[in-house]
Formats: C-alpha cells, sequence, structure tokens
C-alpha cells in the first residue's frame, strides 16, 4: 500500500500544480483578449476526476493494491503518459489550460506532439485513468471510469473544443488572406 498512496500522492500533488499554472496562464490569455467555451461541462470533467481518484482508492483500499500479474506494463505506459503530458504542456506553453480557452489571432499550436496528434493531452488523460488504475488491480475503476471519460471526450469535450478552435481558425484565414 505504501507504493500505492505514494504515487496516488505524487499524481494529485501533480494535478494540483497544473490547476496553478493553468489558473496563471488563464490569466494571462484573459488579459490578451481569450475566449472561453464549452465553460458548461467543464464542472463535469472536475467531478469525473475526483469521482476517479476517489474510487481508485476506495477499490485499492477494499481489495488490495498487490500481486497482480502485468502490473509493470501498466506502469510503463503510465510513465510514457507522463512524459506525453509534459511535451504536451510544453509545447504548448502560456496556452495551456484545463479549460477551452481561444485567443483571437493566436495560430492553432502545430510544435511537439500537437504535429501528429490532435488532441495530446487527452490521450494523456485516457492512458492515465486506464492505466493508473490497472497498476493496483484496480479493473473497476478502470474500466468504469474509461467509459466515463470516453464519453465525455468524444461527444462532448473534443467537439466543444474543434468548435472554438474552428472559429479562431476561420477568423485568422480572414484576417490572413493568402
Amino acid at each position: 500500500m505504501t507504493f500505492f498512496f505514494t504515487l496516488i500522492a505524487v499524481v494529485v500533488l501533480q494535478r494540483l500544480l497544473e490547476i496553478l499554472v493553468a489558473r496563471r496562464n488563464e490569466k494571462w490569455m484573459r488579459k490578451q483578449g481569450a475566449v472561453e467555451s464549452g465553460a458548461g461541462h467543464y464542472k463535469w470533467i472536475v467531478l469525473l476526476h475526483v469521482l476517479f481518484f476517489m474510487s481508485l482508492i476506495a477499490e485499492a483500499v477494499w481489495y488490495g493494491t498487490g500481486g497482480y500479474t502485468g502490473w509493470q506494463l501498466f506502469f510503463l505506459v503510465f510513465i510514457a503518459a507522463q512524459v506525453l503530458r509534459v511535451w504536451s504542456l510544453v509545447s504548448l506553453g502560456r496556452f495551456w489550460n484545463t479549460k477551452i480557452l481561444v485567443l483571437p489571432g493566436a495560430e492553432r499550436v502545430q510544435r511537439g506532439p500537437y504535429r501528429w496528434i490532435p488532441h495530446p493531452n487527452y490521450a494523456v488523460v485516457a492512458l492515465e485513468i486506464l492505466s493508473l488504475p490497472l497498476i493496483f488491480g484496480a479493473w473497476r475503476t478502470a474500466v468504469l471510469f474509461t467509459v466515463l471519460n470516453a464519453f465525455l471526450l468524444l461527444f462532448v469535450r473534443i467537439p466543444a473544443e474543434e468548435k472554438a478552435l474552428e472559429k479562431l481558425e476561420v477568423r485568422n484565414s480572414r484576417s490572413y488572406p493568402e
């Protein structure tokens, strides 16, 4: 259980630091004239993540955390997701946020993993929600929250972000004719 609670504490601390970075970036972007989209579903994303950690902890405490075959593979997937997370955040720089904020006049980021993957940070979240519980045999949490996250991302969050980015691209194409 020591490894479990240590890893969970590290991940929760990471999330709290990300919230601080997101708030700093949000303040900067809003000063530049950024517009928020999809604010109505943001609370559901926050709730999903809070419930994910509560479920993971409850399942681990209830069923235990040790002796699961293949946990090392899931740990490697989790570590790879962390590398992709940092690469995504660094690539977006001040534009990274937990909210959908679009800065009129800015160009869509096309560096780092964004060259190849349209939404790498969402891939990171999906990999984490699947792999982190499976490190500890918490397959119920992995299945439930993978499904809930996929539903929220595929049907709500990504379409809202794409719509906001399309507006940005339309504005940019009008501002900068070829």
